[in-house]
């Protein structure tokens, strides 16, 4: 099992800015990862239908062998991983929102989070919200039609930066002053964000945090490969395998982007 894959899946190509973290901590890792752009954006689906993908794209993972699976997608995480982990043997890793080192952080004592309606709906997002945040004021806003623009590239659009400003004015006019994103494609939105938010005002992914925890969970599981060569990375996608190049083209490393009826 050790020199096995370590499986990623998302609604899309937007848990690739996960897959970069985990491959820049753990670069002797082999990985897969499955880009479900046909079904995004699962922030809009029922909990029973987020629940459903989850497990398709799960045991497609393990049919090809996967050790650990990282669910690349915070909707899919507050939905379905507790079924993932309950039904499965491999490890799971899951994605919430950074509200606890935002809370902890402000200043203002006020935090936005730009999330999928999936997301922010879901029982896991308000407890992690009650237990972290505690004398914080949440801003919830829900980020519709930003995955489906960047699903289809359009990440510097006038589109994506009109609905970002929709969405940012209300939370800067509240006072916050950190931005937590939750759902990870917004962080192909960083650069657009950066040149609308306020200095003062940080900005705050999970993605460096979720590769350090599979770092971990490899290490509690005895699951760390044994080669010292560099990863190999496949990457399927049920839709456009040229937009999720698009995505990944930059890397130095050895890839495979394949469309896969799934």
């Amino acid at each position: 099992m050790n020199n096995s894959a370590i499986g990623i899946f998302d609604s899309g190509v937007g848990g690739t800015s996960i897959w970069r973290e985990i491959e820049k901590l753990l670069p002797n890792e082999n990985t897969i990862y499955l880009a479900d752009s046909n079904n995004a954006p699962y922030g809009e689906k029922t909990s029973q239908q987020i629940l459903d993908l989850s497990v398709k794209n799960t045991e497609l993972l393990l049919e090809k062998g996967c050790k650990l699976i990282v669910v690349a997608c915070n909707t899919a995480t507050t939905n379905a991983i507790s079924y993932l982990r309950e039904t499965y043997a491999v490890p799971f890793i899951g994605i919430e929102p950074a509200l606890k080192p935002a809370a902890l952080q402000s200043k203002s004592k006020k935090v936005g989070v730009l999330a999928t309606k999936g997301t922010l709906s879901s029982s896991l997002f308000h407890s992690t919200a009650k237990n972290h945040a505690n004398g914080i004021r949440i801003i919830e806003q829900e980020g519709k039609g930003l995955v489906t623009l960047i699903e289809q590239g359009k990440i510097t659009s006038d589109a994506t930066k009109m609905l970002l400003e929709k969405y940012v004015k209300p939370m800067l006019e509240d006072g916050v002053d950190y931005l937590v994103l939750g759902c990870t494609h917004y962080p192909y939105l960083i650069p657009v964000l950066k040149e609308m938010l306020p200095e003062h005002v940080q900005i705050i992914d999970s993605g460096e945090a979720v590769a350090r925890q599979t770092k971990a969970v490899l290490a509690e599981n005895n699951l760390f490969t044994d080669s010292k060569s560099m990863g190999f990375h496949e990457f399927y996608t049920n839709a456009d395998a040229a937009m999720l190049n698009h995505f990944i083209k930059d890397t130095k490393r050895s890839i495979r982007v394949e469309y896969l009826n799934f």
